[in-house]
């Protein structure tokens, strides 16, 4: 998936989170991974950024961002 859908998706999935947190949501998670933490995604990761990476794991719900859960009705 491109980018652009992958925050899309992101931020169709929450809808209380914008793309500036989104962001910021990345970069952290960009931080953790290219400081050894593991992927979450069963990829090759050696041919990814870890932008896109920590991407794709908030997209598929991989990665919590906390502070942005949708709350229940």
């Amino acid at each position: 998936m491109k980018v652009e859908e992958l925050t899309a998706k992101v931020l169709k999935d929450h809808p209380n989170m914008d793309r500036y947190q989104l962001a910021i949501a990345v970069a952290k998670r960009c931080d953790e991974l290219e400081n050894g933490a593991p992927s979450k995604l069963n990829v090759n990761t050696s041919n990814i950024k870890s932008a896109d990476l920590a991407l794709m794991e908030i997209a598929e719900g991989l990665i919590t961002v906390k502070g942005f859960t949708d709350k229940e009705k």
